[in-house]
């Protein structure tokens, strides 16, 4: 809804600022976090301020620790963590506007593009590490109420009347943003199934289906998954790692990976503007090469995440079955043509909110 209140704009770094408290506020940081990107630095420990997306935060709890002993015993440096947990976009937007993060992970290449675009991150981040800087990988599936009582077997389900359906709002979320890619790129694999060729017309009516049974649009993939648990909705779209990751925890959901459904890839990358800016570009760029490391790859995959590591992909292979109509961004024409054909302001996804 538009704001017709003639108030002054804020200021970025004022904007930035409010942002990372409310991020801290909700994210439970300790009180001595560092604000609008000030560092402390005593008796020579370091402090590395992380600024991820919601979904990474309980991988993050098990792999800080084990980077921490890997510096100390390396550098003999202590290296302290500030963390800030938030649905992708909503983080992208904090940075730019001016928490002063020295390592992101995010859900998807677009938001860290926007911080290339807003010349906090080099031009060059996809080649400073492997797998052109994506570090761990999933794919959208549904989760249902232990049992699967309503039957789904693949997206077309969600379109039953009475399916009650959850995602997140790809506003905020980058997850969201893999689900509705998703389940386009499922009606457009359908469409090619039955006319020979890609059909964006029967695609976009397919997500229009879909939507018509959602339940509710929350702000972060996290959001959601913490809605289904409390009873909303009768199946999630979501992370294959984030029901792995409850289920994992004794939580009782079926997971139902449908035949035609996309490979999500998960970016890190030093913001490099403000790592120099704090003097912390040398154990940024330790931490997110650390990232890549066997050990760290292993975690991810004890969260549920697919592994980009191949060692360690191939030792976790029976847990990770791979869908036989399995894609990736590309098979929508990548990011660019992705953004503008669904997500811009006369976007597929627009037109389906606005039920044009």
């Amino acid at each position: 809804m538009q704001n017709y209140d003639r108030k002054p704009a804020l200021r970025p770094g004022l904007l930035g600022a409010l942002l990372l408290a409310c991020i801290l506020v909700f994210t439970g940081c300790s009180k001595d976090a560092p604000v609008n990107g000030t560092v402390s630095a005593a008796g020579g420990d370091v402090t590395l301020v992380i600024g991820a997306y919601s979904v990474a935060k309980d991988a993050m709890a098990d792999i800080l620790p084990k980077f921490q002993e890997e510096w100390k015993e390396e550098t003999g440096q202590t290296v302290k963590f500030q963390e800030a947990y938030e649905a992708s976009g909503t983080q992208a937007r904090a940075i730019a506007g001016g928490f002063e993060a020295d390592v992101t992970l995010l859900a998807m290449e677009g938001d860290v593009d926007k911080l290339v675009t807003a010349g906090l991150i080099d031009k060059d981040w996809k080649t400073k590490n492997p797998d052109q800087g994506m570090v761990t990988r999933s794919i959208a599936v549904l989760g249902t109420r232990a049992g699967n009582p309503l039957g789904i077997k693949d997206f077309q389900d969600l379109t039953k009347p009475g399916v009650k359906v959850l995602y997140p709002n790809p506003k905020t979320s980058g997850g969201a943003q893999w689900d509705i890619n998703a389940i386009y790129g499922a009606g457009l694999k359908a469409s090619e199934q039955q006319q020979g060729h890609k059909d964006p017309a029967a695609a976009k009516a397919f997500l229009e289906q879909v939507h018509k049974n959602v339940e509710s649009l929350d702000k972060s993939g996290r959001a959601s998954m913490a809605a289904f648990e409390y009873g909303v909705g009768d199946v999630i779209v979501t992370y294959e790692n984030e029901l792995l990751a409850r289920i994992q925890q004794g939580v009782k959901y079926d997971v139902v990976i449908p035949e035609n459904t996309i490979l999500i890839e998960n970016p890190a990358a030093v913001v490099d503007a403000f790592a120099k800016k704090h003097g912390t570009t040398k154990v940024a760029e330790a931490f997110v090469k650390y990232l890549w490391s066997k050990e760290a790859q292993e975690i991810f995959a004890e969260h549920g995440f697919r592994p980009v590591d191949d060692e360690v992909l191939k030792a976790n292979a029976a847990k990770y079955p791979v869908p036989k109509g399995l894609f990736d961004i590309n098979y929508l024409g990548g990011w660019d043509e992705v953004r503008s054909t669904l997500y811009s302001k006369r976007g597929v996804w627009y037109q389906v909110l606005a039920g044009i």
